[in-house]
């Protein structure tokens, strides 16, 4: 298909290839869509920009719908139980994209855009509270609005209804990445890197299930899952999603986010959370992806002392990462998997009892495979992550390897590329390596056969980890590269010098912090 251009009529060019299927297009509409910001902060402009799209999607299958029905003859085109009973938005006459598109050069578009919100949020109880509806505040640029409008017209304007659908779906998806590094660390709190979540979801292959996320952001995880069942010929209907967010703010972005890529899922929102009131107390999921916040300190658990999820120790009050592991691992179905986003400090640390929290785990066998990850893959913050793989059954008789007794570690730290100065994604084929080598190890049919690799992975028996005092850390056990010095760049060995000592430091934090509680143990009791 030929090349097309998407115009503004503000002469701004969107060059597409026409399908939506390049990077170069939605990068190139978000370069657009971020000229028109101005002056406005990205934290203001994500729920003005993401709302639009959201309303021209929902408009758009509207309209798809609505054409069919017009061809039954038999069908009611005007009636609402026609487009919900297919999972399609009623959308009234004044909230149609045709609407906002005849009008986006008035000076009252931002009411008009207010009032559509609200005749849709009043006609589709699923939306209610979701919608922004603040476009007609006056520090709002009304040009701005306009312009905006023009460019999101654009969006698959030249394709069939559903086609179009996915490329919006994927242009919202793009915007919230760009939003997410425009604000910095305050984007982490409601995004989670695509290529971090693609390899947690090529690790567990959510084909058929409940899928879980306790801190879900606005529904990264899900939108993954749902790609991965497409992608391999499953069906969208085999899972069901459930996830809970304490941030109604991100709550709002998780349930467009979800309605834009058509995903039906049970996302329920309170500001206590999910350890002060677990939404889904009897949930038992099949896969339980989860990025929860790193090191949080400040987590009410002095109010949660005795809990039925603190199977393998009560976790510290200040530090929330044991209590997550636990919370995920207490939601897991008899053979029920799990991968979580934590601190690389959680491999390790073993103050406040942690580290007797991991070994109990470690002991129960519910560790299946812990990976470390290359730095500068987070927006919120610098600190170090990996990768924790929870599973209730390593023997799960489904044709797979019985891996009780074996751990599986992978160092991934020299994988991935940097996309900008400040953040690094893996390739498609970084991926492929990581989730190829723990489905190899797991036996899977059709997998190769697995072999450690020095300097990359190792099945490492309990008595190993036993000798390492239950450290998780996979740069304990993978061992070093089969690769002369003098073969690796200086800036390779420079990089990696630097990582060593920070992590020397960091236990040296740990221990200094461990001898001066114990110091002052001791003081007391004198």
């Amino acid at each position: 298909m030929a090349r097309e251009v998407l115009e503004t009529k503000s002469g701004g060019k969107v060059k597409s290839n026409g399908n939506g299927a390049s990077l170069g297009f939605e990068a190139q509409l978000w370069s657009t869509a971020d000229k028109l910001r101005g002056n406005m902060e990205p934290s203001d402009y994500k729920h003005v920009a993401l709302g639009l799209i959201f309303l021209k999607y929902i408009s758009d299958a509207f309209e798809a719908k609505r054409a069919k029905l017009l061809a039954e003859e038999l069908a009611d085109a005007e009636d609402p139980e026609e487009y919900l009973a297919e999972n399609v938005f009623w959308v009234p006459k004044e909230a149609r994209w045709s609407h906002l598109q005849a009008n986006a050069k008035q000076p009252s578009i931002g009411k008009i855009i207010d009032d559509a919100m609200l005749a849709i949020e009043a006609k589709n109880e699923s939306l209610k509270g979701v919608l922004p509806k603040d476009y007609a505040r006056p520090t709002l640029n009304k040009v701005m609005l306009g312009e905006l409008i023009d460019l999101i017209s654009g969006i698959g304007m030249a394709e069939e209804a559903d086609r179009s659908r996915d490329i919006l779906g994927r242009v919202y998806e793009y915007f919230l990445g760009g939003f997410a590094g425009a604000e910095g660390k305050r984007g982490g709190e409601f995004y989670t890197p695509r290529s971090v979540v693609r390899l947690l979801v090529e690790m567990l292959e959510p084909y058929k299930g409940r899928i879980y996320d306790p801190c879900c952001g606005s529904g990264g995880m899900f939108v993954q899952s749902e790609k991965f069942v497409e992608e391999h010929g499953g069906r969208i209907g085999d899972i069901a999603v459930y996830g809970q967010e304490s941030n109604y703010t991100t709550w709002r972005l998780a349930k467009m986010n979800l309605a834009v890529r058509g995903i039906d899922a049970d996302i329920r929102w309170n500001n206590e959370g999910s350890f002060h009131k677990d939404e889904l107390q009897d949930l038992k999921a099949d896969y339980i992806l989860a990025n929860p916040p790193f090191n949080i300190s400040d987590w009410g658990g002095d109010r949660l002392r005795e809990d039925a999820r603190w199977k393998f120790g009560v976790p510290p009050v200040g530090n929330a990462n044991y209590a997550w592991l636990q919370h995920i691992h207490h939601h897991l179905a008899p053979n029920g998997s799990a991968g979580v986003v934590l601190a690389n400090g959680s491999m390790s640390s073993g103050q406040s009892g942690e580290g007797d929290i991991r070994r109990a785990m470690v002991e129960a066998d519910i560790v299946d495979c812990m990976i470390a990850l290359p730095g500068q893959f987070f927006y919120s913050t610098q600190i170090p992550a990996c990768l924790w793989f929870l599973s209730r059954n390593k023997n799960p008789g489904t044709g797979w390897r019985d891996r009780r007794g074996e751990v599986l570690f992978i160092d991934a730290r020299k994988l991935g590329h940097l996309v900008d100065r400040t953040r690094r994604e893996f390739s498609d084929e970084d991926i492929a390596r990581i989730a190829g080598t723990y489905h190899a190890w797991r036996g899977e049919p059709d997998t190769a056969t697995y072999e450690d690799e020095p300097g990359f992975c190792r099945a490492a028996p309990l008595e190993d980890i036993r000798e390492n005092n239950h450290v998780l850390t996979p740069g304990r056990y993978v061992g070093a590269a089969a690769v002369e010095a003098d073969d690796v760049p200086f800036e390779e060995r420079f990089a990696a010098l630097k990582e060593t000592l920070a992590e020397q430091f960091a236990e040296a934090e740990e221990l200094s912090a461990l001898i001066q509680t114990k110091l002052e143990e001791v003081g007391a009791h004198e």
